[in-house]
């Protein structure tokens, strides 16, 4: 079993997300309730927390989409959403989303773990280009930028931060795997 400063970080099922969905919840209400700018509005509740990680469980059980969690043995306290692109032509591509940090423990190493956790996972699928979209200047602006992600283009006026802000949200691409040397195009 973890100790109180141990988080394990590690893959949840569909089942378990649903047997653990108001610590799902509370880690997204605490995100809002701190001023991330991850898609909704100051006053957001548990309930509306419950209903969005229920929005997620049929990609998840699918295998659409994997949830990674920080969990410290005693409750989750982060979450990360690797989403695999739908298309056709996309096989090779995926997208982080939810990258969530509970305020209790942030500033511990738990976002770069939980976010190449997910990375390994991408890898691990074949994929080969990741992709996330955060606020210009926040904390995630710059955990990705340590962890060797790119800046591809902003946004201005993108998104609301919950307190009703207007803000300009920073794109960002990964390539985990160089193309094989000697590989030709088929153009």
């Amino acid at each position: 079993m973890n100790g109180p400063n141990e988080i394990m970080i590690r893959a949840l099922d569909a089942s378990e997300a649903e047997a653990r969905i108001d610590e799902l919840a509370d880690i997204l209400v605490d995100a809002v309730a701190h001023g991330a700018s991850v898609n909704f509005m100051a006053g957001f509740s548990r309930d509306q927390g419950r209903a969005f990680w229920r929005s997620q469980l049929a990609g998840v059980a699918a295998g659409d989409r994997l949830l990674f969690v920080g969990d410290n043995g005693a409750k989750l306290v982060a979450t990360a959403v690797l989403g695999f692109a739908p298309q056709p032509n996309a096989p090779h591509r995926a997208e982080i989303g939810k990258m969530l940090v509970h305020s209790s423990v942030r500033r511990r190493g738990v976002g770069r773990r939980i976010l190449a956790a997910a990375e390994d996972a991408a890898r691990s699928a074949g994929r080969t280009l990741l992709l996330l979209d955060t606020q210009s200047g926040s904390a995630g602006d710059l955990l990705y930028r340590s962890c060797g992600w790119i800046e591809y283009g902003r946004v201005p006026g993108h998104a609301f931060t919950p307190d009703g802000r207007l803000d300009e949200t920073t794109m960002f691409y990964k390539i985990l795997d160089a193309p094989h040397a000697g590989a030709k195009s088929s153009m």
